[in-house]
């Protein structure tokens, strides 16, 4: 079964995620790493990851606003490498900065969701987006 990966520095939105996944009933593991540095690391097999078998998650949810490495700087480095540049990525944020969506769709994100202010809105939001990414939608091949 595909991996989800979760790109959360807060425990308590990572919780909220996990959470909605598990009301949503999805059986697909999710691997949840704090920063953009552990997001090209476990992708490419790197640092801690180096032993864990190199596989593509199904999807990478990628909050902005992270230490080390944001997620707009993750998500340059993930479309620049060929490796990884089909990798379906969406952004989980509270960000409001209409730069960030902007910059995050013309860097070829598949997603921009906004953590709402009401956590049940985005309980609900996350488990329709479980179902999308790790149930319906068929990923493209690792080159």
């Amino acid at each position: 079964m595909p991996t989800i990966l979760l790109a959360e520095d807060s425990d308590n939105d990572a919780e909220m995620v996990l959470d909605a996944f598990r009301e949503a009933h999805l059986a697909n593991p999710i691997v949840r790493v704090f920063d953009g540095v552990e997001v090209l690391e476990y992708l490419r097999g790197e640092g801690k990851f180096s032993e864990r078998p190199v596989d593509r998650p199904t999807v990478l949810l990628l909050d902005l606003e992270m230490p080390r490495l944001g997620g707009i700087e993750t998500l340059t480095q993930i479309r620049a490498d060929p490796a990884l540049a089909h990798l379906p990525v969406v952004i989980l944020t509270s960000s409001r900065q209409e730069s960030d969506a902007i910059a995050s769709w013309n860097l070829g994100v598949n997603a921009f969701v906004l953590k709402p202010v009401e956590p049940a809105q985005f309980v609900s939001a996350l488990k329709v987006l479980g179902k999308f990414w790790a149930v319906f939608n068929q990923t493209p091949p690792a080159p």
